[in-house]
C-alpha cells in the first residue's frame, strides 16, 4: 500500500511534477482509493477526477466524514464522475470500514501476490508424538547422524534438536520434539519446559509428522496435538511407526487407517503412512509426501477461478430447503496461503450449517487439489451489495 502526495492547489513549477510523480505511481497500483470529503466538492477534486478517469476500472471512490447515515443523502453529488463503487466512512470514528474492505476485495487478485518460491523455500517438519514412538529415530535417520539420545525410556529427549539436510535437492529443517504428555505427568521443570516448547514448535512448522506407535495405537494425546496442529493451519502426517512388528501387515494398516479415520473424522484428508524408522523402510514415500503436501500448502488460486467453481457448487448442490432463499454467495476469495484460508462474503452466514460449510471446503479440496492438507472457511456477512452503485 503506497500513499501518494495530495494532490495540491495549483503554484507555478512544483505542481506539474507533483503531479507527474503521483500518477507514475497510481498507474502501477491494482487498486485505487481515491479519498474526497463528504462536506465539499473542491476544483481540485473535479480535477483529479478528470486524470483518474482512464483507471476507473481500478478505482474505489471513498467519501470520507460521512459520519452518520443522514450525512450520505447528502453527498451523492460525487456520483457525477461515474466512479463505481462508493463507500461512504468516517475514519474519525470508523464507520463503514468493514464495508471499504469488502469493497476493495473484488478489484485485488491475491493470486497475483508474489510469494515465495517453492522450489527453494525451506521446508519445515514438526516431528510429534508421545514420549517413545521413535521421533528421535527418524531424526537421527534423516540427519544421518547421532542428533538425540534414543533410549527405552519414555521422554529421555528432553530438548528440540533442529537441524537442516537434503532430500532429493528439495532443503528440509527438521525439528525433533521432546514429546507431548498429560500436564498430570510433567514431575519436573525440565519436562514441563520442554513440553511448553514443544508445542509452540508447532507454529514454526510447515508439516506435523506425528509419530503413532503401531503396536500400542492411538491416544487422547494424539489426537490433542493432531488438533492443535490443524487449528494453526498446519499439514499433518500420521506415521505409523515400528510397522515391521507387525503381523499380517497389510490387512493391520487398512483396520489402522480406518481406525484413524474414526478417530480423526474432521482429518479424513490427512496421509496415514507405515513406517519402520529403525530400518528405514517407508522413508521414501513419507518424504515425498512431504514435499506435494508442502506444494498444496502454498498453492494460489485465482480468484475469478475460484468465484466461478463456487457459484457453480451453490447453483448445483444448494444449501438445505430452510436456509436456500436466506444464502446468497456475494464473494470468494483465498486470503492467505501456509496456512490455507478462504472467506466467503454471503447473505445470513448464521443460516448455514455447518455440515454445508464442510460440503465446500471438500469442493476445493477436490476441484483446486488440495486434498490431504487443512483448509479453513470462514463466512462473513456481506455488509454491501457487489452491483454498481
Amino acid at each position: 500500500m503506497r500513499k501518494s502526495a495530495s494532490y495540491p492547489v495549483r503554484r507555478e513549477g512544483l505542481d506539474d511534477l507533483v503531479i507527474a510523480r503521483t500518477m507514475a505511481l497510481i498507474s502501477k497500483a491494482d487498486l485505487i482509493l481515491f479519498l474526497v470529503d463528504a462536506v465539499d466538492i473542491t476544483p481540485e477534486d473535479e480535477e483529479f477526477a478528470e486524470l483518474l478517469r482512464p483507471l476507473s476500472n481500478r478505482i474505489v471512490l471513498v467519501v470520507n466524514k460521512a459520519d452518520s447515515p443522514e450525512r450520505d443523502a447528502l453527498v451523492w453529488g460525487h456520483m457525477k464522475w461515474g466512479f463505481s463503487p462508493m463507500a461512504f466512512i468516517s475514519a474519525e470514528h470508523n464507520r463503514n470500514i468493514e464495508e471499504l474492505v469488502e469493497l476493495m476485495l473484488p478489484k485485488l487478485d491475491f493470486s497475483a501476490v508474489a510469494s515465495v518460491d517453492i522450489e527453494r523455500a525451506e521446508i519445515r517438519i514438526a516431528v510429534m508424538g508421545k514420549p517413545n514412538t521413535g521421533k528421535s529415530s527418524l531424526l537421527n535417520l534423516l540427519m544421518g547422524e547421532e542428533k538425540s539420545i534414543v533410549s527405552e525410556i519414555p521422554g529421555t529427549t528432553r530438548d528440540i534438536v533442529e537441524g537442516t539436510f537434503t532430500w532429493k535437492g528439495r532443503s528440509m529443517r527438521v525439528l525433533d520434539t521432546a514429546g507431548i504428555r498429560r500436564k498430570k505427568k510433567v514431575t519436573d521443570n525440565v519436562e514441563y519446559y520442554s513440553v511448553t516448547r514443544s508445542i509452540s514448535v508447532v507454529t514454526r512448522a510447515d508439516i506435523i509428522i506425528l509419530m503413532i506407535d503401531a503396536q500400542e495405537g492411538l491416544t487422547e494425546q494424539d489426537k490433542k496435538i493432531a488438533a492443535f496442529a490443524v487449528q494453526e493451519g498446519r499439514g499433518v502426517i500420521f506415521a505409523l511407526n515400528k510397522w515391521d512388528l507387525m503381523p499380517d501387515i497389510k490387512n493391520s494398516f487398512e483396520a489402522a487407517k480406518d481406525k484413524l479415520r474414526w478417530f480423526f473424522g474432521q482429518m479424513a484428508y490427512a496421509p496415514v503412512l507405515p513406517l519402520s524408522a529403525k530400518e528405514g523402510t517407508g522413508l521414501d514415500k513419507l518424504m515425498n509426501t512431504i514435499i506435494n503436501m508442502y506444494g498444496k500448502l502454498n498453492k494460489k488460486i485465482e480468484t475469478p477461478k475460484l468465484n466461478k467453481a463456487v457459484s457453480e457448487w451453490i447453483e448445483a448442490t444448494p444449501p438445505p430447503i430452510g436456509t436456500r432463499n436466506q444464502f446468497k454467495l456475494r464473494y470468494a476469495v483465498q486470503v492467505s496461503t501456509n496456512p490455507q484460508k478462504f472467506i466467503f462474503f454471503v447473505t445470513r452466514p448464521e443460516a448455514v450449517a455447518g455440515a454445508y460449510v464442510s460440503f465446500l471446503k471438500n469442493r476445493i479440496r477436490e476441484e483446486f487439489d488440495l486434498d490431504s492438507i487443512p483448509i479453513t472457511l470462514e463466512l462473513k456477512a456481506s455488509r454491501v451489495g457487489w452491483k454498481e452503485r
